[in-house]
């Protein structure tokens, strides 16, 4: 009998991104109306007047969110905001969402009330309609799983493939809050769990705390686009950091980038609170994320229509793939960007 064991891989071997790409590479799309299937924030099925755009995001507890610091309502928000930002990184307008939750013993009918509380909020804050979903018992404690569906006409929306040689690359807002507000709130856990009679301290810090609680879609973006008339050449959300984002734009559109330091938005409060921790603020927006804003590239021409909108930061250019994705520090060093985000196929 052969003692020959089959080699195994370990998850945390090829990371999040990499499992993705070894599940999905044998897909084959067997219907024309299939326009985009895995690899871009939503998938894109052509109805001929228009395109259903659908995406999907599982949040688990104790490896997205830990309910010691975050409230249930808080919770359910965002758990459709960080859905309906993929529809709004594909240029287009979400309509309905499915809700599906596995919970534990531990919650009672009240807990997941207020789960719910914060679903509903943010369905009346975004104008869509909770239309499904499933719920199930788990042994693990609470799961959720949200499904958004979002409409545009097809010539409207806007891929992460499609970035071109000298298209300008533009974030919206600011970046690194809310990483700095994870780092607040996982501070005041530690401290909670060594003095039990303890509170919180938290005054001062609100901004920094609602960019990780309870961030907001960048619906007013799509608004603006359509009022200074520009189309994104391609669009991602911040969900892994900026350094993350960048990569796939370039990666998928094969091409390269420069960005620059000093371009790059921070907030005074993520300055101060990178500051307290010791951290470098620019780490924190290279690769904190959780920040939910667009980064996007505009052709060159379009330069002009942004230089008076102070939600849109130009931060650098797209080059050509030999390049490579880099950053023109303060110093004027150029330094290769790297995908050090969050990894949630690492192991504990």
């Amino acid at each position: 009998m052969s003692t020959n064991k089959q080699k195994t891989t370990d998850i945390s071997e090829l990371g999040e991104f990499g499992l993705i790409n070894r599940i999905t590479k044998d897909i084959r799309i067997n219907h024309k109306n299939t326009l985009k299937g895995v690899g871009d924030d939503a998938a894109v099925i052509d109805y001929g007047n228009t395109c259903a755009l659908v995406t999907t995001d599982l949040l688990v507890e104790g490896i997205h969110f830990n309910l010691i610091y975050t409230p249930l309502k808080h919770l359910g928000y965002k758990a459709v905001v960080v859905n309906l930002s993929d529809v709004y990184a594909m240029n287009a307008t979400p309509k309905q969402i499915t809700v599906s939750i596995a919970i534990s013993a531990k919650f009672t009918v009240e807990h997941i009330e207020e789960l719910y509380e914060g679903i509903y909020l943010a369905c009346e804050h975004y104008k869509v309609d909770l239309i499904g979903g499933d719920t199930s018992s788990s042994l693990t404690g609470l799961a959720i799983s949200i499904t958004a569906i979002g409409e545009a006409k097809k010539e409207n929306i806007t891929y992460r493939s499609t970035a071109k040689k000298n298209d300008i690359l533009c974030v919206t807002g600011n970046l690194g809050a809310a990483y700095m507000g994870l780092q607040l709130l996982e501070r005041e856990k530690e401290i909670f769990k060594t003095n039990p009679t303890s509170r919180p301290s938290l005054e001062g810090y609100d901004y920094i705390l609602q960019r990780q609680l309870k961030p907001e879609a960048r619906k007013d973006m799509m608004e603006l686009f359509k009022e200074i008339n520009i189309k994104p050449t391609s669009m991602i959300d911040i969900s892994d950091g900026l350094s993350s984002e960048i990569m796939h734009i370039c990666k998928d559109s094969n091409v390269g980038c420069k960005i620059f330091q000093d371009k790059i938005p921070i907030d005074e409060n993520t300055a101060q609170m990178a500051d307290e921790f010791n951290i470098e603020p620019l780490i924190a927006a290279l690769n904190g994320g959780e920040d939910y804003e667009l980064l996007f590239t505009i052709d060159i021409k379009d330069l002009d229509k942004i230089k008076d909108q102070p939600m849109i930061h130009a931060i650098g250019h797209i080059a050509d793939k030999e390049l490579g994705t880099v950053m023109i520090s303060n110093s004027g060093q150029s330094i290769e960007l790297k995908a050090q985000g969050w990894n949630q196929m690492n192991k504990q």
